[in-house]
């Protein structure tokens, strides 16, 4: 059997397994559903994106479960190339959810350099909805709140409001901006999040604390890259530092050590998210762009 009959006998058996599960006894789809699958199309990367924006936190439940310890696996770094986030400073997450042009751009591999998934596709003023996140709610003790995921841009939104309206609720500008101030201030990473099955492009801003974030915790512990860098790093004046340890504390990717009365950091673990700015009581850190770490996600600039 040639490869290219294999490929048509597996669309059409996605197409089928769609129909079962989409139509089903309702006799339609629900109107968002047609939308997505008129823009994705039907096949294995439909049923892919149906399934993970349908049963989000049983997908990333049944990933949880299946990570091995050891070194990452190439199934896993295949994934984390098919699914994976961006880290932004507090100042471009905040202009994501303020954009006021429409941003259709496509293949930014300087800005987020996984071989898939890099297309920006905003329209504004942006849409948005708060999502509780999934990576929280599989810990059997997690962080409050848990409803912080924001889903960025039709047909996502209208998708996961139809299908999931109890963990879902649409996001005003000023809603979204007070979510992503509680979250800087508790200390928690924001990142972009791309992922092929979502059609092919960037469809959420997370809010990630280090003790639950299932993409955190694959990078600190098991290498396996989930995450691009900021395009920043921490900088740390020492005459300002009172070594009290707070930031190394708060870092999420143990980027920052005690060295004798100061602090000190790891270049290459610094992704320069800026929670140890924000947990620091004396202004000794601040995030200094470093052209090694990347280009930043600034859709001002990008527009």
């Amino acid at each position: 059997m040639t490869i290219g009959l294999l490929v048509l006998l597996s669309t059409v058996l996605a197409g089928l397994v769609l129909w079962f599960f989409l139509v089903g006894e309702r006799g339609k789809f629900l109107p968002s559903t047609g939308d997505f699958l008129r823009q994705s199309g039907f096949g294995l990367r439909a049923l892919h994106g149906y399934v993970y924006g349908r049963w989000s936190r049983q997908y990333v439940g049944a990933l949880f479960s299946l990570t091995p310890s050891g070194p990452p696996s190439k199934g896993e770094r295949w994934l984390a190339d098919h699914y994976h986030g961006k880290v932004l400073t507090h100042d471009h997450a905040r202009a994501i959810v303020q954009i006021d042009k429409s941003i259709p751009l496509q293949d930014l591999e300087q800005i987020v350099p996984f071989p898939v998934a890099r297309n920006i596709i905003l329209q504004a003023p942006a849409d948005i909805v708060a999502f509780e996140c999934v990576c929280r709610q599989n810990r059997p003790s997690h962080c409050q709140p848990t409803q912080v995921c924001m889903v960025i841009g039709r047909p996502i939104t209208d998708f996961v409001l139809e299908h999931q309206p109890a963990a879902a609720r649409r996001l005003t500008q000023a809603e979204a901006l007070e979510l992503l101030q509680q979250e800087h201030e508790r200390g928690h990473v924001h990142s972009a999040w791309f992922k092929d099955a979502m059609l092919n492009r960037f469809y959420a801003i997370c809010n990630c604390c280090k003790c639950c974030c299932g993409g955190i915790a694959s990078m600190v512990n098991r290498g396996v890259r989930m995450m691009a860098g900021s395009g920043y790093v921490a900088e740390i004046n020492p005459e300002l530092c009172a070594g009290c340890g707070d930031c190394v504390d708060a870092c999420p990717f143990l980027a920052l050590s005690r060295n004798g009365e100061g602090t000190q950091r790891d270049w290459d673990r610094c992704m320069g998210c800026g929670v140890c700015q924000v947990k620091c009581s004396t202004g000794a850190i601040s995030l200094l762009r470093d052209q090694r770490k990347g280009i930043p996600l600034d859709v001002r600039a990008l527009a």
